[in-house]
């Protein structure tokens, strides 16, 4: 179907739906004309959503994109200007950093002023955009994500035998990450698939109700590469690091035992063990994962094999799930870095979240000190 036949066809579906429902109002309603070729049928079904929704909507989005800007922003400057921080494995929490702050930058104020109009009033063109850079960030961001994964997991597991980074590997994964993700997200733009108005016409995002299997097999191949192999090697990395580290632990009570001593360290003072400390990180970093982008997956999933019914509000909600996750991993892989509230403290007094600590543990290359130092002799 050409684009000039899609006013048409959507005017027609209109009627249809009207007489279906008995009545002619819809969410769709307030949707400009030079934005109807680009609106599903589908969603002529539903009626307008209460105006007191796009208020709170606007409002969330808002103060979402306010702390993940600030949030990310400090975590951009502080590991940039922080001489101790500069490694080449927090070159990947800076790009993550500027993923999230980057896909807030886009995302909340757009969708803040069509929430206040009650329907997206920024034109098709930026419609696309607007669809275009939250896939990219996000898709950036996830991945990003599972290279920092697999950079714990090569120190940790790997130990000695490791190839440590380098910033000249640091920054081709980085490439690599940025191809992929423009790669992906750029295809809608070209026929596959397309981006569209979604729910209640106040964001844009992949089509997931056209029925064709040219445009469905888009949103299942880039479900598979965004979603559940970015996941699935998480979880491995993640198993296999506090497997690791607990092991090491063990062996380090046990030589303690053998040498009649409390403890090798003096780490072991406290009452939280390392392996505690980086299976809540590791928890956390999955538990935020799938909270954040699974009910969004589950939407389009909905739509494509036409499973169930998507309303409006349904489908926003499940939206603004997957973009507050650039909320939490400034937290995750921040503020969890005890070198990072050091500087924290330094920079920015009054906003530290704690006074700061010995940095012998960081968390966020996972525990990697403790493994790699004092390594007990062997009885």
């Amino acid at each position: 179907m050409s684009v000039m036949d899609r006013p048409n066809f959507v005017a027609s579906a209109a009627q249809r739906s009207a007489s279906a429902y008995g009545s002619n109002l819809s969410v769709v309603d307030k949707v400009l004309p030079d934005m109807l070729h680009m609106v599903d049928a589908y969603w002529y079904q539903f009626p307008p959503m209460n105006p007191l929704w796009h208020g709170i909507l606007g409002f969330v989005i808002g103060v979402l994109g306010f702390i993940s800007i600030i949030g990310n922003g400090m975590v951009i400057y502080i590991f940039s200007h922080t001489k101790t921080l500069r490694t080449p494995s927090n070159l990947l929490v800076i790009n993550l950093a500027l993923t999230d702050f980057l896909m807030m930058c886009f995302m909340s104020p757009a969708m803040v002023i069509n929430c206040y109009n009650e329907t997206w009033a920024l034109g098709p063109l930026f419609c696309e955009i607007y669809g275009t850079a939250g896939s990219l960030f996000g898709c950036s961001s996830i991945w990003t994500m599972t290279f920092i994964a697999l950079d714990r997991y090569n120190v940790i597991v790997k130990g000695l035998s490791a190839q440590p980074m380098t910033r000249k590997t640091a920054l081709l994964r980085i490439l690599i990450i940025w191809i992929m993700s423009l790669a992906w997200t750029l295809a809608p733009l070209f026929g596959w698939n397309r981006y569209v108005p979604e729910g209640n016409m106040t964001a844009c995002g992949t089509d997931y109700l056209t029925k064709d299997w040219f445009s469905r097999s888009y949103i299942l191949m880039y479900s598979i590469f965004v979603y559940f192999t970015p996941l699935f090697m998480i979880i491995y990395a993640y198993w296999f690091i506090v497997k690791a580290v607990a092991t090491h632990e063990k062996s380090m009570r046990d030589q303690a035992k053998k040498m009649n001593v409390a403890s090798l360290r003096s780490s072991e003072a406290q009452q939280t063990s390392a392996e505690c400390k980086l299976a809540k990180i590791a928890l956390m970093t999955i538990a935020l994962w799938f909270f954040a982008w699974t009910p969004y997956l589950v939407t389009n999933y909905v739509g494509i094999f036409e499973s169930g019914k998507i309303s409006p509000l349904a489908s926003i909600w499940c939206s603004l799930f997957a973009k507050a996750n650039a909320i939490y991993n400034p937290i995750v892989y921040g503020i969890s870095h005890p070198k990072y509230r050091q500087a924290l403290q330094k920079n920015f007094p009054s906003l530290a979240c704690a006074a700061p600590q010995d940095d012998t543990v960081s968390q966020v290359s996972g525990v990697t000190n403790v493994i790699n130092e004092e390594k007990p002799a062997t009885a």
